[in-house]
């Protein structure tokens, strides 16, 4: 533990603010169907596009519609990626010759991908060819990350629209998520990370001779693409089997850099957006303060677990300047191991680039414990809307009642309390 750790930490978490407003006012004029910078490039694209799909952008869908469609859109994605899988062997960019994957990992990548849970059973460089990771995986890295802005764009819409019958059109927001959001925010860390060194080729492998002279093929492919999706969607998902932690995969302490505040940007803007777009700035920064004590508070109890180091270790009077190293990559050092740790598993990244499995007993408590708070944000989110509907008289029982059943979490209390709400007013 250092003062230059401390100091890595504390500019990471700087730079993460000062990036919160700007975007998060873009996405909330995008998903307002606002002008921005990008509309006269993309506008004619997206109107393009809609119009290709006979989608009408100023016809919105209730919540039973916009479920079907995420839900259908997704069934699809899931059956194209596990054909893509499947048929790896005969489609082209396979030049290592690898078979198509075993009906159970198929099954098992294609829902973990569509559903951004991104939970790998396999080696990405050994198993998976470029025409997989191009058409199948970072295709749903891109789609899957922009049906969960999609949702929470929805969930938005229905606090700022306490009294009305729709959320959107879940085609529109899907379109400008990818078109106006992820597309062009990856297109710009792509050739950044091109830049700090990431491969970004068709080629399979390149051969290396080692020092004892043998050959040895080093895997190579379309890896900053693949990784500046990866981060931007929260996806996690890595090119190679050991994630971030590969020297092609996140090269330097400087590309690390990007990767963490990558995974911070959307995700943390979206949260401003859910201010602004409920007209209730205040309440997006609240949120965004309660997500910061936790991640912050998380960072610095693995940092000073790790540096400390494993106390069986000391006993045996090994070295303990650099604490516990076991499992971390030395061009990022303790401080920046640790702010991946605890902002991969607390905002439900997943990527790596230290082994978890080897973080000391309470280093290892932090992400194990984020893991778990993975879905608090949204339980938040409600009570927040329930204590501005407060604020008038005529609201205020039912808010009480509310907010009682979102603190206990008994989210069946809480829904049966809205439908008998609903019924009430379906009635003449």
């Amino acid at each position: 533990m250092s003062s230059n750790g401390w100091l890595q930490i504390g500019l990471l978490l700087i730079l993460a603010l000062v990036t919160i407003k700007p975007l998060g006012l873009y996405l909330a004029r995008v998903f307002e169907g606002e002008r921005t910078f990008l509309s006269p490039v993309l506008g004619p694209v997206e109107r393009g596009m809609l119009w290709a799909s006979g989608v009408d952008p100023r016809r919105e869908q209730g919540w039973l519609a916009y479920t079907l469609a995420m839900l259908a859109f997704n069934a699809m994605g899931f059956l194209a990626l596990y054909a893509i899988l499947r048929l790896q062997a005969y489609l082209p960019y396979n030049q290592q010759g690898f078979a198509g994957m075993a009906p159970d990992l198929a099954f098992n990548t294609a829902i973990s991908f569509v559903t951004n849970t991104n939970w790998q059973s396999y080696g990405g460089e050994t198993t998976v060819s470029n025409f997989s990771q191009m058409a199948g995986l970072a295709v749903q890295n891109f789609l899957s990350a922009a049906t969960g802005i999609a949702i929470a764009l929805a969930v938005t819409r229905a606090f700022a629209r306490s009294a009305g019958n729709t959320l959107g059109n879940f085609w529109v927001d899907m379109t400008r998520a990818t078109l106006y959001v992820l597309l062009p925010l990856s297109i710009v860390l792509a050739l950044v990370f091109i830049w700090l060194g990431l491969p970004q080729t068709m080629d399979a492998s390149v051969t290396a001779t080692t020092l004892e002279g043998a050959q040895q093929a080093i895997g190579l492919g379309p890896v900053a693409s693949q990784e500046a999706i990866k981060q931007l969607g929260t996806n996690g998902g890595g090119f190679f089997n050991v994630n971030a932690a590969h020297p092609f995969e996140n090269p330097s302490a400087i590309s690390n850099y990007f990767n963490i505040l990558a995974m911070l940007s959307i995700t943390t803007a979206l949260i401003y957006a859910f201010g602004k777009m409920v007209g209730d700035v205040r309440q997006g920064w609240a949120l965004i303060a309660s997500v910061a004590i936790l991640l912050v508070a998380g960072i610095a109890a693995v940092y000073v677990a790790e540096t400390y180091g494993n106390p069986i270790h000391l006993a045996l009077g090994l070295d303990p300047s650099f604490g516990n190293m076991e499992g971390k990559e030395v061009r990022f050092g303790q401080a920046m191991s640790a702010a991946y740790v605890a902002i991969t598993t607390g905002i439900s990244n997943g990527g790596v680039n230290a082994m978890h499995g080897s973080l000391t007993a309470l280093g290892g408590l932090v992400p194990m414990f984020l893991i778990q708070l993975g879905e608090i944000g949204y339980v938040r989110g409600i009570e927040a809307k329930l204590n501005d509907l407060a604020k008038r008289d005529e609201n205020r029982h039912f808010t009480e009642v509310m907010t009682a059943h979102i603190r206990a979490f008994d989210i069946d209390a809480y829904l049966d309390a809205l439908r008998s709400l609903a019924a009430t007013e379906a009635k003449p």
